[in-house]
This record gives structure tokens, sequence and C-alpha cells, in this order.
């Protein structure tokens, strides 16, 4: 959504701005993605699914979406598991990643963007 602002610019709408500034962060959409497929996963589990991402970083991507209501961080009595689980929130992002996978699908097709002979490269 463009809003106007005093000066008649147009802006984007800051919830908008901060939303993509959290999905753009590397790993994060991967991240959510691994817990809607599989429901919730310990951070062994999560750590696997998201290959190249080190466990420094994960923990940080995990906070992050802590802090913005999209995964909670569910601890047991008694027990020393720890898992993470997409809240309404982050489950409600469910047909915008559907929507995304139809695009790439559609758009994005990796075996296109192969690199072009290493002949033709200066």
């Amino acid at each position: 959504m463009v809003k106007k602002t005093k000066n008649t610019e147009n802006t984007l709408c800051k919830n908008f701005t901060c939303t993509f500034e959290l999905l753009g962060r590397k790993w994060n959409g991967l991240i959510i993605e691994t817990l809607l497929i599989s429901g919730a996963k310990r951070f062994l589990e999560i750590s696997r699914a998201v290959s190249g991402c080190s466990d420094r970083v994960l923990v940080e991507r995990l906070k992050e979406l802590e802090v913005a209501h999209i995964v909670i961080r569910q601890t047991y009595e008694d027990s020393n598991l720890i898992e993470y689980k997409l809240t309404e929130a982050g489950e409600a992002m469910r047909p915008m990643m559907t929507a995304i996978h139809e695009w790439s699908d559609q758009f994005n097709n990796v075996a296109n963007l192969e690199e072009p002979d290493s002949a033709t490269k200066f």
C-alpha cells in the first residue's frame, strides 16, 4: 500500500516495509517454510532443514522471528525439550508462501538460470 505524506510524496506503508525487512533477511523465509511444512521442530531439525545457515545466525533469526511474533519458543516442564513453532501470525503466512511457490515455479525456474558456458565468459 502506498501512502501520501505531507509533502505529497509516495512512500511505502511502514507495516509493509517492516514486513519485507523481516522476510527479506536471509534464512527467515526458509525457517518459516520449514515450520509450515513440518510443524514444531527442535533447533537441530531446523538447522538440518535450512542447510547453509550457521547455528549462530539461526539463533539470531529465530530470536528475530520470536520478537516479531512469528515463531514461539516452546519449553516443556520436566524435560530439556525445546521446540520452535509458528504462532497464529506465522501460520497465517501459509497462503502467501503458497503464492511465492507458485510464482517461483512459473517465473524463477532454476534450471533455466544455469550459468552460460565457461567459454562464453569474459
